[in-house]
């Protein structure tokens, strides 16, 4: 998978390209469907086919106090373009410049002579350019050959990211995983903290929470992915540690029967069920016993999950 940025000339065994074109943040089924439309033509036509994202998201231009509301990082969503057969990921620098471009500049500047594309794929609804002002219409009056995709529709209505940060907001796993395809999985580097955990049979593996979006404060059963490639289970505590303080908000996997060091490696967890709010408790004793709780149910629930 090859990585472009806009700000560099499009290099030219990938011009003529076809283009999936939208923010794609977590990839969803909705946004599946769209970049399978871009695969699928390009195959047809023998073209290279790029899926184009926007980092930041555009909504952290226009509102940069709006909280962390991230579903995948780039380097997720270059590993799931890939699979879903791009060639390769155009990275959209979304900053002043771009938010003032005029529709018409996006279509015949950006689109047609910066990027060459072939041809175009989006959303039904997606708008580009100053003020929104630009459509999939607009591309296609300026001469670009344009393709849109219908939203994925389930029972609750069009899916959308919007759906699965409320889904994961509330503590639903199940549904957001759904939704996604997969599991929702924070990527991060395991950093050092104070070792609490280790003194009371429970380590874990630090990460930062980011830019990505806050789930629902509390414990979940998870599978992390190491750096070799294994894939691990385990319980987590996603929040601020009520029986700790000072209060520091954390991603604190514990992988079962594993040992060794992860500091400072690259892991990534995934959250597939919440077992219960964060929860203060008087003594030391209390949180163990609830921990080994914790950990017999996500066990449970895990290899439940593996035998469906």
């Amino acid at each position: 998978m090859i990585r472009l940025d806009h700000r560099d000339p499009m290099p030219e065994p990938l011009r003529g390209a076809i283009l999936a074109l939208g923010n794609f943040d977590g990839f969803h089924q909705g946004h599946q469907a769209v970049v399978g439309e871009a695969v699928s033509w390009a195959r047809a036509e023998g073209r290279p086919a790029i899926v184009a994202t926007f980092d930041p998201h555009p909504m952290r231009h226009f509102r940069p106090d709006a909280p962390p509301f991230r579903l995948t990082t780039l380097d997720q969503r270059e590993e799931l373009f890939a699979a879903a057969g791009a060639d390769a990921m155009l990275v959209f620098h979304f900053d002043a410049a771009m938010a003032g471009m005029p529709a018409p500049d996006w279509a015949e500047g950006m689109i047609s002579r910066h990027i060459g594309a072939a041809g175009i794929v989006t959303g039904e609804d997606f708008t580009f350019g100053k003020g929104r002002g630009g459509n999939p219409d607009l591309l296609r009056e300026r001469g670009v050959a344009t393709r849109t995709v219908a939203a994925v529709h389930d029972e609750a209505g069009p899916i959308s990211s919007s759906r699965i940060r409320a889904a994961l907001q509330a503590g639903d796993c199940e549904t957001a995983a759904r939704l996604l395809t997969r599991p929702f999985a924070i990527r991060g580097t395991v950093q050092h903290g104070d070792k609490l955990g280790r003194t009371i049979g429970y380590p874990t593996a630090n990460l930062d929470m980011g830019h990505y979006l806050r789930p629902r404060y509390g414990i979940y059963a998870v599978t992390g992915r190491l750096p070799d490639g294994r894939i691990v289970p385990g319980a987590a505590n996603l929040g601020v540690r009520p029986s700790f303080d000072p209060p520091k908000e954390l991603l604190e996997p514990y992988f079962f029967d594993f040992s060794g060091d992860l500091y400072g490696r690259e892991i990534e967890v995934a959250l597939h069920h919440f077992l219960r709010p964060e929860a203060k408790f008087d003594t030391l004793d209390a949180l163990t016993a609830q921990m080994a709780r914790d950990c017999d149910e996500a066990r449970r629930l895990l290899a439940s999950s593996s035998a469906a």
